[in-house]
């Protein structure tokens, strides 16, 4: 059981990214990515989201099958996620009012943020029960936190460097993107030896 959690928290973090992979969440990716502490700051309510996310939508998995209403799981786990994305931002606005600030208009990203959604119904989809979906979230989450605060520290030292003019900006991040998309590609030869 051990090594499956393991296996799972890997692939989910590493060799499946979530970004670099999945091509989940690039709008809070490449919005939020111009600080390492604005990056790190959303990584890490990605990460609280996220898994809480997939705990209750998991239960709520379960009371649309009870009611025989399954076709209304898109909709219950969008209605469930904003209602996690309010409770975070009221906890950011009182707990630590530089990072609200400082997210300004990209802690509403999380909303919708495809990410999010995307990954509570993948793990319904692979049919994981509720302590494999808690890692496969957390792994997913930690894995989007990895990238994201990789790309800022990559666009904060970018700002020292001469880039064409007609390159600045977005043109440059999405180069930079697709280059460390291809670096992550490179886990996917690995094997994992359990």
């Amino acid at each position: 059981m051990l090594s499956s959690l393991l296996s799972i928290f890997i692939v989910s973090a590493l060799f499946n990214n979530v970004i670099m992979a999945q091509f989940l969440g690039t709008c809070p990716f490449l919005g939020v990515s111009k600080s390492i502490e604005t990056a790190s700051g959303m990584g890490l309510a990605v990460i609280f989201v996220m898994v809480l996310a997939n705990i209750i939508t998991y239960f709520v998995q379960l009371l649309l099958i009870w009611a025989k209403v399954e076709y209304l799981q898109t909709l219950a786990f969008i209605l469930v996620i904003a209602g996690l994305v309010q409770m975070v931002e009221i906890m950011l606005k009182k707990l630590s009012p530089g990072l609200y600030k400082s997210l300004g208009i990209y802690l509403p990203l999380i909303t919708t943020n495809c990410a999010v959604l995307g990954i509570a119904l993948l793990a319904i989809k692979k049919n994981y029960g509720l302590l494999e979906s808690v890692v496969y979230s957390f792994a997913t989450a930690f894995g989007f936190l990895v990238a994201i605060v990789l790309f800022a520290g990559i666009r904060e030292q970018m700002k020292y460097s001469t880039i064409p003019r007609s390159m600045e900006g977005f043109p440059i991040a999405l180069i930079t993107t697709g280059i460390m998309a291809l670096a992550f590609m490179g886990f996917a030869g690995f094997k994992l030896p359990f």
